[in-house]
């Protein structure tokens, strides 16, 4: 390899490295966040659940949910 690349590979890496202690740091600050909603009487595992559906598309969660309640209906459990 030559010099050049060897420092474009070096450089790549250290920018891959900055961007994952970014991410842990978000990680962190997100965690915090789902402990203050517990703390103040909300249940973390729906609050999850629930900005994980409002990142969805709604076509996407209306399917989901459809199915869903298919699978429940199936099994008995409405």
């Amino acid at each position: 390899m030559t010099t050049e690349t060897d420092d474009r590979l070096r450089l790549l890496i250290e920018r891959i490295e900055r961007l994952e202690e970014e991410k842990k740091g978000i990680a962190d600050d997100i965690k915090e966040v789902y402990g203050e909603a517990k703390a103040v009487g909300y249940d973390a595992k729906i609050v999850r659940q629930v900005v994980r559906l409002r990142a969805m598309n709604p076509d996407d969660r209306r399917e989901m949910e459809s199915v869903l309640d298919l699978y429940k209906a199936a099994l008995g459990l409405d």
